[in-house]
């Protein structure tokens, strides 16, 4: 419901309007209002006539993005092939000595090639890090499983798991997606 104005801001309403001035005077065209008589108008005469309330538009959720599946670990007979020499690493890496990225940018591109060259199972040696527990020993051997689930590096990556005949747990197999 719409508040009638009080006769002091009628008058402060008048003010307003008596000192406001047309940006560009050539296109305004003003109609004055009929002087207010006293008399009640009719109901239609004053109140504006009302729109019909628009409704929102309904919210759709946007549609998830298709997520790649998850990596799956390279099978028991698979590695068993890998260890027995039986299925060949086709390229190797070893990131012995390089700092996160340039050990990160290494293997981007070392995984971009093998996939290009047709590669289907590669060897991504880390090493083992030192004995202690300290977070700055290993560092490469913890990152470079996180890397690979990382959506830059799947891809090229179809699973990993750890190496055992190669290195144990300072090395990993790692199998590379067919192109497309």
């Amino acid at each position: 419901m719409v508040r009638k104005l009080s006769d002091e801001e009628h008058r402060l309403w008048a003010g307003v309007v008596r000192s406001v001035r047309p940006l560009h005077p050539a296109r305004a065209s003003v109609t004055p209002l009929p002087a207010d008589t006293g008399a009640p108008a009719t109901p239609e005469a004053r109140q504006p006539p009302r729109a019909k309330p628009r409704r929102a538009a309904p919210v759709v959720p946007e549609p998830p993005k298709p997520q790649a599946p998850p990596l799956a670990p390279i099978g028991r007979r698979d590695t068993r092939r890998l260890v027995r020499g039986t299925t060949d690493i086709d390229a190797r890496i070893d990131l012995h000595g390089m700092t996160q990225s340039e050990a990160h940018a290494a293997l981007r591109g070392f995984l971009v090639r093998a996939q290009g060259a047709g590669a289907r199972y590669v060897l991504v040696i880390t090493g083992k890090g030192g004995d202690g527990d300290g977070l700055g020993r290993g560092i490469l051997r913890r990152q470079v499983p996180q890397w690979l689930q990382l959506p830059e590096f799947r891809a090229c990556v179809t699973g990993f798991d750890a190496a055992v005949g190669h290195g144990g747990a300072g090395a990993l197999y790692v199998r590379i997606r067919r192109p497309r």
